[in-house]
């Protein structure tokens, strides 16, 4: 096991887990992860000449990570920002940097030259029927209020239908 570091020490002596970290906990004990590797492994690049690969369950790990918070390629930004995160994809920045965004890049265009996308998720949805889980789709809407002026000047002379007034502070 590598040394701690400070950030790994346990300064956060009030923290409690959050949604996130509640479902990536169990995301990462459930996941297919070692079916999805050898899915993977023989189209994933091996160390050879230049910089070497990083590890296949770690790129799997993020992939899946910009898949369910629809994070984009840069989503190296969310990997350092979310120690959640991190843990999930087994990133320790006291040793190694976060993936840079060619490399994820990289990654999610081999899935796609090679048709691996709906087998991917095609074997993460039977392995978690398999367990008795369902992973789907939510969505937040955020409905906010924009001051403006009361107004008819419109070119019918009258107010949208559509429209609702509503005075703020009492939502």
């Amino acid at each position: 096991m590598r040394q701690m570091t400070l950030a790994m020490v346990g300064f956060e002596r009030y923290s409690k887990p959050t949604r996130r970290a509640a479902f990536l906990a169990e995301m990462s004990r459930v996941g297919p992860w070692r079916a999805l590797c050898t899915l993977i492994e023989p189209v994933y690049p091996k160390a050879g000449k230049g910089r070497a690969p990083v590890g296949l369950e770690r790129m799997m790990r993020i992939y899946f990570l910009q898949q369910w918070f629809n994070l984009s390629d840069p989503a190296e930004a969310a990997l350092y920002d979310s120690l959640t995160m991190r843990q999930f994809a087994g990133i320790d920045l006291g040793h190694e940097p976060v993936p840079d965004e060619t490399t994820l890049c990289k990654f999610r265009h081999l899935l796609e030259r090679h048709d691996l996308g709906a087998a991917v998720f095609q074997c993460v949805h039977e392995h978690l029927e398999q367990h008795g889980l369902k992973l789907s789709a939510g969505t937040i809407v955020d409905a906010s209020i924009i001051p403006a002026p009361s107004s008819t000047k419109n070119a019918a002379q009258a107010r949208d239908p559509e429209m609702h007034q509503t005075k703020k502070g009492n939502q």
